[in-house]
């Protein structure tokens, strides 16, 4: 998956988080959405860039490694 939802699917998959986790986190900065709405919008990738940032800053992540899917990463 080498676009921005792949990255935050996998995100999740890294931390053992749910999409009703990220409801309830996206929740704790103000950010309301239905646990269907948020599989949708992430299954869709139709989401914006202010979006994916909310939801990475919602589940801790401070770094995305972003390299082309042949790059060995160090």
């Amino acid at each position: 998956m080498g676009n921005v939802k792949g990255i935050l699917k996998a995100e999740l998959k890294r931390r053992e988080m749910t999409y009703a986790d990220l409801v309830e986190r996206l929740a704790a900065v103000g950010i309301v959405e239905s646990e269907a709405n948020l599989r949708n919008k992430i299954s869709r990738g139709a989401f914006t860039a202010a979006f994916f940032v909310q939801c990475l800053i919602a589940i801790g992540c401070e770094h995305v490694r972003i390299a082309p899917p042949d790059t060995k990463v160090p």
